[in-house]
């Protein structure tokens, strides 16, 4: 069992930045594959990014790349989401998820979920 907790989400202007963190519970964080999802008012919950259990391999979605980095510290047991050049369009809330494999960007394959943080970026 993994339980998520995220948190450092908050209201930022367009073009500004923020760091969401998550942070696990229990001793195998490691083996866990960790994942970004975020879901916007009256749209479907969307893939953001993804990282391997030891951070050697990532991807994130078209729509962030180059904006939004996913890293983690198995150190800390926390899975980071770096935001930059922040937009409207990326109004959401933003999930932690887990599995034990990686890379899966369909939501209905994660079997842990952190409960959202809030980002609002004004224009």
């Amino acid at each position: 069992q993994v339980q998520l907790v995220e948190s450092g989400g908050g209201l930022v202007q367009a073009g500004g930045s923020l760091r969401l963190s998550c942070l696990a519970s229990g001793r195998t964080f490691s083996r866990y594959a960790l994942s970004w999802f975020r879901q916007a008012p009256g749209k479907e919950r969307e893939f953001v990014a993804a990282i391997s259990g030891s951070g050697g391999i990532r991807k994130h979605a078209d729509s962030v790349k180059g904006r939004l980095t996913i890293s983690r510290d198995n150190a800390r047991n926390t899975v980071y989401l770096q935001m930059s050049s922040l937009k409207p369009g990326d109004t959401a809330i933003y999930y932690c998820a887990a599995r034990t494999t990686y890379g899966s960007p369909w939501s209905g394959e994660y079997e842990f979920w952190g409960q959202g943080t809030q980002v609002t970026v004004s224009s």
